[in-house]
């Protein structure tokens, strides 16, 4: 039996160790910001230095491992200097991700594969490297165990045509199937493993999209709340899949979409 929380400790990550991938830029970049604004040691992964310098200049709690996510290697370097700094690690919010083509026609096998690489492979055996790693520090005090956080999308739920991507979509809905099947094989350990699934959301990757006048009416008009998302709105869901307020909650995929695929 875990034991109850105050309201002002549910949310408070202080003695946890967290790895963010894709933090080089939008939502990757708040994440790990947020993480480290609730108490979090953040290691912030991306393939951009001059990036990750900036994010890790902005908070002390913040720090850069450049890294890219395709390579087994460096996968295993992310998990092992987490480990070696601070002797455990609490929190995997696994965010980056590959685009792709968006008409299928268009996109090989190969690139097809890559998307997946990055948007499927990777997650998962980063998720494994954490759960398989042995804590040499002790757990903050009645901490639950480790939290799994992959960023999927709408995309892997519901089509975007013609703006979705075969590739992109494949491995978010991969990712969704993941998520359900680690967190049945990891439960009983205490590893919890839950995916968020924004929507449209304006980033890096979606700047193309809220700059074209017609696509930008065309996410309003599709969703319920009849705008975009802001990264900030992200915050929440983070926080409650990341600490003890959803110490109770595994498999499950949290939407934030504005009421998109409520329609």
């Amino acid at each position: 039996m875990s034991a109850p929380r105050s309201a002002t400790e549910l949310f408070s990550l202080h003695g946890r160790t967290a790895l963010v991938t894709g933090a080089s830029a939008g939502l990757g970049a708040r994440f790990a910001a947020v993480l480290a604004q609730a108490g979090a040691t953040v290691f912030a992964a991306a393939r951009r230095p001059d990036r990750l310098k900036e994010l890790a200049d902005s908070d002390a709690r913040i720090h850069p491992v450049v890294c890219d996510v395709s390579r087994d290697a460096d996968r295993r370097r992310l998990v092992e200097t987490a480990r070696a700094a601070t002797g455990r690690v609490d929190i995997l919010v696994n965010n980056a991700a590959s685009s792709g083509e968006t008409r299928a026609e268009d996109e090989s096998p190969d690139a097809f594969a890559d998307v997946l690489g990055v948007n499927l492979t990777a997650p998962f055996h980063l998720a494994r490297l954490v759960a398989e790693a042995p804590t040499e520090a002790p757990a903050a005090q009645g901490a639950p165990g480790r939290s799994v956080i992959n960023v999927s999308s709408i995309l892997g739920l519901v089509t975007a045509a013609p703006l979705g991507g075969a590739s992109y979509s494949a491995s978010k809905a991969g990712l969704i199937g993941l998520t359900r099947e680690l967190a049945g094989q990891w439960g009983p350990g205490g590893t919890r493993v839950n995916a968020l699934a924004p929507g449209w959301f304006r980033t890096e990757m979606t700047a193309d999209l809220f700059g074209d006048e017609r696509s930008a009416r065309w996410v309003e008009r599709n969703t319920l709340l009849r705008r975009g998302g802001d990264g900030h709105e992200l915050d929440g869901a983070l926080l409650f899949l990341a600490s003890d307020a959803s110490s109770y909650c595994t498999g499950q995929i949290l939407t934030v979409d504005g009421g998109w695929t409520a329609r």
